[in-house]
């Protein structure tokens, strides 16, 4: 297999990811409507653990090293660089309302709270893949 053709495969591995991501959101989403706060903490917990392997895999194998391992732009920043720094920050957002979401329903069984924070969890989520498959895996396909 050619380097592009990797590269292609794994961009398309990549949002597969997303769409399963966006299920399991869809499945908390489900069970906080009907009022279930142990089908939305089991579903809030599968979305998490997912989250977590998945942006770690992005980050090992897609971005750039943070220059100085701090997500602030160091002077010179490339576009590149810039982009995986960005992209990081976003991931540190979404997986603060992840687990905010998550011990809010396993620790105080709260799912008011946690409905609370699930706006704001699916705007940054869908932002954050739409932007990623439009600039970081849009060249992959």
């Amino acid at each position: 297999m050619s380097a592009a053709e990797t590269e292609a495969a794994l961009a398309e591995s990549l949002r597969r990811e997303h769409r399963r991501l966006e299920t399991l959101f869809g499945e908390f989403l489900a069970a906080a409507s009907r009022g279930d706060a142990e089908a939305a903490a089991a579903a809030i917990a599968a979305f998490d653990d997912d989250l977590r392997r998945h942006t770690a895999l992005e980050e090992e194998r897609l971005f750039p090293p943070a220059a100085s391992g701090k997500l602030v732009a160091p002077p010179g920043e490339n576009l590149e660089a810039a982009l995986g720094r960005e992209l990081r920050l976003e991931h540190v957002q979404i997986r603060e309302l992840s687990g905010m979401m998550r011990r809010l329903l396993a620790d105080a069984r709260d799912l008011e709270g946690a409905r609370r924070l699930a706006g704001g969890l699916a705007r940054r989520w869908d932002a954050h893949s739409a932007r990623e498959e439009a600039e970081l895996l849009g060249s992959a396909s």
